[in-house]
């Protein structure tokens, strides 16, 4: 089902050899995440937890100290 999905790293990642990033494929129903370094391994979850820990995230609400 690759083929299917359009996978996109981060920004953030420099591209460069023996980084490892986070990369995100979305559909209209689901977002799916990997390791680069690991691509068989994938997390999918819908889209409004996604958008629930974007809001407590950016609220400071996860904040430690």
């Amino acid at each position: 089902m690759d083929h299917a999905l359009h996978w996109q790293k981060s920004t953030f990642s420099g591209g460069g050899e023996g980084d490892t990033c986070i990369e995100l494929a979305a559909t209209p129903t689901a977002l799916h995440l990997r390791e680069s370094e690991d691509p068989g391994t994938r997390l999918t979850t819908g889209t409004a937890p996604v958008a629930h820990l974007i809001r407590g995230l950016k609220s400071g609400r996860f904040r430690t100290s």
